[in-house]
């Protein structure tokens, strides 16, 4: 039997042998060993991200930076499968010993956003670069991949690494990168008990933050398409106006957030686009808006939703319009796993040195690691990255230069929690009595 089927009941387990502390594997030695593999690979993982950021690829294209992933990972020996979801890469390591499996997960996507940092290694690509940091991910896993290889003879149980692609742009009815890998067994063989993920963070360089429970926002996108009846601006009453339709709709659905939701919920609905109209002279009979709703709760979610229809029904059949409105792209909430976060906190304050890790509050900004996280019990956290050197810029802007030296403070802190997870893990199966497959 693997762990994975049965965790639940184990969570429960763990809280009673250990309730305030986990296992940890951050003793003089092991801590000594991770630093001294990764002083070993540190410039190599700056010239893997340098490679990375200036031939960067946008969603669905990240066939360049996958065969990087590949050819790194096989040269280590991992087990490694390529083309999951398209240009998905995944390298399985076993320890040297049974145990459980967990997950790393970094993403390979750039974004479609012209680079203006002053830096050497600037984008070739016009229109294209990594604003999102995704290239840092790459070099943090891989680097993780290469110290927790030199240890694999201490490890109880196997790690592997997920490369998912992302959403293709061009498509915005496609499912996200890591739905689309699930969907293609990336959490099935071997069986991954526990799925880790982190992401780059422009404030205090090497401060971790996270919590427990929800932390990142759910995001459905959507369109509405107002339909009214064409006419003369001198005969407007003949007509059915989808401008002014949509200008009552827009006020209808910022209300929702205001005064449906509870204040202490946090919501937030924003129409992004919005086109309509061909002459002056004109009344419009077509109005097309497009938005994004992110909540934090799947209870909100679906009353925000419910609302928005009801809201752009009335508002438009009361005036003789119709419409339609569609979600497009769902990505649920990332919320960390309550057992799990507090097993693991020990280790990450450890491997962060004298910065213990602050809590963050709900953020509204959303990520598909939440696929995971409703299939394994996940920790998600971020990894600060501020760049002393120059004035911070914030993810997404064509100035963000995350600081390279978080490059290997990622790999040890990662390294230090995975060795600590699968320790936490195997202790537990072996006080229930329960085999696990290598």
């Amino acid at each position: 039997m693997v762990l994975r089927t049965i965790f639940p009941t184990l969570t429960l387990l763990f809280a009673f042998l250990c309730p305030s502390a986990g296992f940890s594997v951050d003793d003089k030695k092991i801590a000594t060993e991770i630093d001294r593999e990764v002083e070993k690979i540190r410039m190599e993982m700056v010239k893997i991200r340098r490679l990375i950021h200036m031939d960067p690829q946008l969603p669905g294209r990240e066939q360049e930076t996958a065969k990087i992933v590949a050819s790194r990972l096989s040269a280590l020996g991992l087990e490694v499968k390529t083309n999951i979801a398209g240009s998905g890469v995944t390298g399985l390591l076993r320890g040297a010993q049974p145990g459980p499996v967990i997950g790393l997960r970094a993403e390979m996507d750039a974004m479609p956003i012209q680079e203006m940092a002053d830096v050497p290694f600037k984008s070739v690509n016009g229109g294209v670069m990594h604003a999102h940091g995704h290239d840092l991910h790459v070099a943090i896993a891989l680097g993780t991949a290469y110290v927790l290889n030199g240890l694999r003879n201490q490890m109880k149980g196997a790690v592997i690494f997920i490369f998912q692609p992302g959403t293709d742009p061009a498509d915005p009815a496609r499912e996200s990168g890591a739905s689309r890998m699930i969907k293609e067994g990336v959490l099935d063989s071997p069986p991954v008990n526990i799925i880790l993920g982190f992401h780059v963070w422009p404030e205090a360089l090497g401060q971790v933050y996270s919590a427990s429970g929800p932390i990142l926002a759910a995001s459905d996108s959507f369109e509405i398409d107002i339909k009214g009846r064409p006419a003369q601006a001198s005969q407007p009453q003949e007509g059915v106006d989808a401008i002014v339709l949509a200008a009552q709709v827009i006020n209808a659905l910022q209300t929702i957030v205001s005064r449906s939701v509870e204040p202490t919920d946090p919501a937030s609905l924003t129409i992004g686009r919005i086109a309509g109209g061909t002459k002056a002279d004109l009344v419009s009979d077509r109005v097309w808006m497009d938005g994004i709703l992110r909540t934090m709760n799947d209870a909100t979610r679906r009353k925000v939703q419910r609302l928005m229809e009801a809201a752009v029904k009335g508002t438009t059949q009361a005036f003789g319009g119709d419409y339609s409105l569609t979600f497009r792209q769902s990505v649920p909430a990332v919320s960390n796993h309550p057992e799990l976060f507090a097993s693991l906190l020990p280790a990450l304050n450890a491997a962060s040195g004298d910065r213990t890790v602050q809590t963050l509050g709900p953020q509204m900004m959303s990520d598909d690691f939440s696929f995971y996280g409703r299939k394994i019990p996940g920790l998600f956290f971020f990894l600060g990255t501020k760049n002393s050197r120059t004035a911070p810029a914030p993810l997404d802007s064509p100035y963000f230069n995350p600081d390279e030296r978080s490059i290997p403070i990622g790999i040890k802190i990662l390294s230090h929690v995975i060795l600590d997870c699968l320790e936490q893990q195997s202790r537990l199966t072996d006080s229930a009595g329960i085999k696990l497959d290598k």
